[in-house]
Parts: C-alpha cells; structure tokens; sequence
C-alpha cells in the first residue's frame, strides 16, 4: 500500500465509510495521516486532592464496595460503587452503563475516568479506563454516522502498517534545525498519540509552522509572478508636473501620504506589474494619493479608472477630481444614467476621449471598453469580489492595479490574505484634525442626547443620525430611519431642518438630500448606513448611532469616520442596550479607541478571520492547526524566511518547483 491509495483499501473501510471520510476531506492514506485531533482526553491518573471541582481526570483505587445498579424511569438507570484512593474513599457513579458492573470487583484496582464533584466529594464516571498508561486520546471532529473508536483504529492500523516512513519531509533541513523543530514523520505521530501535552506541544509548533511557511511561500510564488511572468505598463511622466499640482493643493500632504504616493509613483514608472494595497484609517486622506496617481497615468497618456462601492461616494468623488483637474476629461458612470448619456460616455471611454472615470459597478459591465488603460484603482476592495476586480482589470492590457481600503486590516492578515502584494499604508491624520470623542448611552438616556444636541445645532453644527433598519420590522424591536425622521421631527419641530436618506430612494433623491446636508440647508441628517463609506461634510461634527450594538467595530468605526472632517470638535454617540457580552465588549472598545488598526485587531480576536473583510472571497485558506491570530509570530517568521528562501531560489529548486505546481489560491 501507498500514501496515495485510496482509504478504501484499509481494512474495515466499507462503501459507507468511504462516504463519510470523503465528507471529511480525507480520500488518501496520506490525508488519513494529516486529519488531526482537535483535543485530547488525559487518562494518565491523579490523585483526587489534586483535583478541583469540574476538572476531568482518572482516579486508580481499589474497589471497597460491590456495584449497585439502580432502575428509574425508561431505560435510565444508576451504576454505583466505592474506590479506595489512598486515604480517600470516592463514590463512583455511571449513569445508563450497567454493563461496566462486569469489571467492577471488590478487592481488585480499577481506574474510571471521570468529572469530579468537590461538594459530594463523587466522581461521575465516563469510562472505564482499560490500561493505567493510556495517557492522551485523540478526540476527531467527525461526521455522522461515524464513531470515533472507528476512526482511531484506522488511524492506528496506517501507523502500524509502517507507511509514515513514507511521507516526505517538506521543510528544508536548515529550517528544522533554526527553529528546533520536531521532523515531519516525528510530528504527526505526536500530533495523534503524544507521549504527553510537552510532545504535543513541539508537534503542533511545528505543524502550525509548516502550514504558515507554506501558504506564505505560494504567496511569494504569487508575487514573483505578478512581476516576472506578466510585463507591466511603464507609466513615464513628468514629475514636475504632479509636483505643480501638488503645491496648487489647498492643504500639505502628511509624510504618510507622501510616503505612500512616492511608493505608488514608483511602482507605475517600473517596467513591472503594480499590484498595491493601499490602506490607511477613515480620514486619512488616501483619496488625495490616489488621485495623483490617475493624475500621473493620464500625463502619460494612459486612461485611469476608480471603482467604489456607493453612487454616493462615486459622485462625491467624481466632483472631487473635476474640481483637481479642470484640464482633464472626467466622466461619472453609474446605473442611473440615461441612455443617451451612457452612450456618449462609453463612446469617450472607447476613443480616449475620457482621460479619467469614475464609477460604481457599472464600470464592468458588458460594453465598457476603453481606448487605453493603464491604471486601475478599487475603493474599499473588500466590497467587490475577487471575479469584479479581476473584470476590472481585464478592461486594459494589463493596467497597474491599486486597491484602497480604510477599513485597516489587521497587518497579520495584511501579510497573509494579501501577501501578494506590496502594502503601502498611510499612518498619521490630517494637520487640524481633533480626536473624536466617543460615548456610549443607554435608550433611557436618548432624551439626555436629543437635549445635547439640539444645543449643538444652535451653535451651528451639523448632526448624524443612523439607523439599522429603513422601516419598522416586526421581527426586529430597533429604532428604524422613518420612524427616527418621525421622532426628531416632532422633538425640532421649526427649530432645525431635518432631511431622510436610505437606499431605497432614487439617485437623484439621494444626491440632492446630501447635497442640501453638505450646503447647510439641513441641520440633521437620518440616514441608514448608505453613508458609512467616504461621504465627506466638513461642517458635521455629531454622529448618533442608534442600537449601535447591531453593528461591528469596523462598521461604528466607518461610521464615526463621518465626523471629525474639518477643524471643530466632535463626537459620536453610541446608543445602544447590548444584551450579549460581545455586544458590550464592541461598545467599551469603541469609547476607548480611535486608532483603526487597534479595532481591526480587536474585530478580528472577536470574530475570527473567516469572518472578516469577506476574506473567504479573497481565497484565504483555513489552516488544520495555525490560527492567525493567537500565531502572529509563527506567521511572521514564515513569511520572513520564505522572502528569504525567494531570494536564493537556485539553493531551493525542488520547493520552488513544488510551490509552483500546487499553485495559488482563486
């Protein structure tokens, strides 16, 4: 038999437990041999003045009383005796296992594996422990119709079969050695049956680097292919021309983002790939980057064009780069537009007539095409899926390719989801800028913020309110944006103007409320989330966020992103009556930190990072062992060392050539 023989082949494998192992992922004897536990039960012995109440352990004593079966109910019944532990007599009770009474006599040693209850000074018994040296047991996940005695005697039977010397060692020696690492075949059998918890210990350090390593060495195969294997654009410009339009800003860009358009700027002039993350907290101005970075492609003759996930935002801004660059064609295009007009833009995009567009997803539709495009920006990319970016970027003949995003991504999944490409972030806000001061409030107090507020608006500021939900929901008891709009507009009445924005409005209904807002012809402003992303009114300086605890960190912290644009002080207001613990732990981090980094790690300890930016769609693997949180260090030093092995790619030819062939991730 071979590691790649199907599991059908060992014995006690019928047609039925073909399907279940399939249904776990395991087809091979060599998948068999990596189907690791997830835990194990600790049989070796211990004395009960070691234990505490609730803890599972095995006690060994000799029997002093003869077993008791007790009857009650349908088929329930009650096993009881009594051990001798030392100086200690221990009741022992087993519920509906009356047949363990066979391996119950007086006078003889035992050993049951059990939980201990300190009050009755009782162990409630869960198995008869057949070999005092049993030591760890491997408990499986397992699917139905499956029982773990079934899969551990398969497994042992592959081991004693002999085929582990088989399976090949993946790590280079050198590696091995640095890290003191146990040896591939050493590591799986202590992943199974460790001796004890030390061995398992080194066997799983050593699993979870592997797995790091290798992932993190696909990604560089990904990198080095982006810039080999593919011939990019060589945007040439004059720099003097973007340094001009610099220096006609109204504002001086901040070292981040000087920084970050120098690295971007770079990359277009170099004959290879732009494949660039572009990330920086709400506020920070990567707008203003990428902007003269399409700049710089249509000084070069190239068209450049940026996607974004709202009309609104995509309006915004299309008003922005017009207002940049009044020398240059700008088009907007979205959904909502009429016939004639799409015609006519698609028509400027297709002769080059068009240097620069915005859009929202109608910019990867059927009949888009353009006369030259050499560059390509996502806004907030964890919005589109992997297909619509890639659409996006089919438009052109291999254009340089910039994502943006101000949800900060924790930098252990910026090393990891996206490890195949450069990261440019931009770490500091805006000269003027005044931190945000955040409070959370219970429903009871809303009268309390209602009477703050209506004093703010007296003063000339601007307010936010947002709710989860358009309109009432049977299912749901949460304030909804009508019945919101309602409510203040009864509590203002003519002392403030009030405006409704949701997503069910028409384009033109939504662009002309927010314009009103961004005028000042309106004081308040109710709307849904629809705002959460890039909407930009300096004069706002109070955001409310009703039943805030419906929201995740990343999602308040967009929305809080709102206010705090200009040079006045402001606030967010979280009102909210959480009922479960996270629910409270989001509200506490909320009023403890602005930094967008510290929550993006905070959201994802809370949530995992399956869960987060839609990295599922971005094809980021679920690894056995490794955890990319609680293993940030391992990953780290997975990824330095395979940047390393990249350099010296001649001395690694045979895992280079495996890297390659396996492939990178869709």
């Amino acid at each position: 038999m071979k590691l790649t023989d199907s599991v059908q082949f060992l014995k006690g494998v019928g047609p039925k437990s073909v399907e279940n192992f399939h249904k776990l992922g395991i087809f091979t004897v060599q998948d068999l041999l990596l189907y690791f536990p997830f835990r194990y039960e600790d049989f070796a012995s211990r004395s009960v003045f070691e234990l505490t109440d609730g803890e599972k352990a095995t006690i060994i004593g000799t029997v002093v009383t003869p077993a008791n079966v007790q009857y009650y109910g349908f088929k329930r019944n009650r096993l009881s005796f009594k051990i001798k532990e030392g100086e200690a007599v221990v009741a022992v009770s087993f519920f509906n296992q009356p047949y363990l009474a066979d391996k119950v006599e007086v006078g003889k040693e035992i050993a049951v594996y059990g939980k201990w209850e300190q009050t009755k000074q009782q162990l409630m018994g869960m198995k008869v422990v057949a070999q005092v040296d049993d030591g760890l047991e491997p408990v499986y996940h397992l699917t139905a119709g499956m029982k773990q005695s079934q899969l551990v005697k398969v497994i042992h039977q592959v081991f004693e079969s002999g085929l582990l010397s088989e399976l090949p060692e993946n790590l280079p020696e050198f590696l091995i050695e640095k890290y003191r690492l146990m040896n591939r075949q050493e590591a799986v059998l202590a992943m199974h049956f460790p001796e004890d918890m030390a061995a398992h210990k080194q066997a799983l350090r050593r699993v979870k680097f592997e797995e790091l390593f290798m992932f993190q060495l696909k990604l560089q195969a990904l990198k080095n292919k982006e810039k080999s294997g593919r011939a990019g654009l060589q945007v040439i410009f004059e720099q003097e021309e973007i340094d001009k339009k610099i220096s006609d800003l109204p504002f001086e860009l901040t070292g981040g983002q000087s920084r970050a358009l120098t690295e971007i700027l770079d990359d277009m002039k170099s004959p290879y790939h732009m494949n660039r993350l572009l990330q920086g907290d709400v506020g920070s101005g990567k707008t203003v980057v990428a902007s003269l970075s399409m700049y710089a492609a249509c000084l070069a003759n190239f068209q450049a064009a940026i996607m974004v996930p709202t009309e609104i935002l995509a309006r915004q801004h299309f008003a922005n780069l017009q207002a940049l660059f009044p020398e240059l064609q700008i088009s907007l295009l979205v959904s909502g537009l009429k016939a004639a007009e799409r015609r006519e833009i698609l028509a400027d995009l297709a002769s080059g007539h068009t240097h620069m567009v915005v859009g929202t997803h109608a910019l990867i539709q059927e009949g888009v095409d353009f006369y030259n495009l050499g560059l390509v920006i996502t806004d907030e990319q964890h919005r589109f899926g992997v297909n619509q970016r890639k659409i996006l970027r089919e438009k052109g003949q291999n254009p340089d390719v910039l994502m943006m995003t101000a949800t900060p991504i924790p930098r252990t999944l910026a090393i990891t989801a996206f490890g195949d490409m450069d990261v440019s972030i931009i770490d500091e806000l805006p000269k003027g800028r005044q931190p945000i001061t955040t409070r959370w409030v219970k429903h009871e107090q809303f009268s309390e913020v209602l009477s703050w507020v209506k004093g703010e608006v007296a003063n000339d500021s601007q307010v936010y309110f947002i709710s989860p939900l358009i309109e009432e929901s049977e299912s749901l008891d949460l304030k909804n944006a009508e019945a919101l709009f309602a409510e203040l507009n009864d509590y203002f009445g003519l002392f403030a103007k009030i405006g409704l924005l949701h997503g069910k409005m028409k384009n033109d209904e939504k662009d002309q409320i927010m314009q009103e807002f961004k005028a000042k012809k309106l004081d308040v402003l109710v709307s849904t989330t629809v705002i959460e992303v890039g909407v930009d009114v300096p004069n706002a300086t109070i955001m409310v966020i009703m039943d805030a605890d419906r929201f995740g960190l990343s999602q308040l912290h967009q929305l809080r992103g709102r206010v705090g644009r200009g040079t006045k002080k402001s606030y967010a207001i979280l009102v909210a009556n959480p009922k479960s613990d996270s629910g409270k732990q989001r509200m506490k981090i909320m009023t403890e930190t602005q930094n967008g980094f510290v929550l993006a790690e905070e959201d994802l300890k809370m949530r995992g990072s399956g869960e987060i930016f839609g990295l599922r769609q971005s094809g980021l693997p679920e690894f056995i062992a490794a955890d990319l949180v609680n293993d940030y260090n391992i990953l780290e030093v997975a990824r330095q060392e395979a940047v390393e092995i990249f350099k010296k790619a001649d001395e690694f030819p045979d895992l280079i050539a495996q890297v390659n062939v396996e492939g990178g991730f869709d």
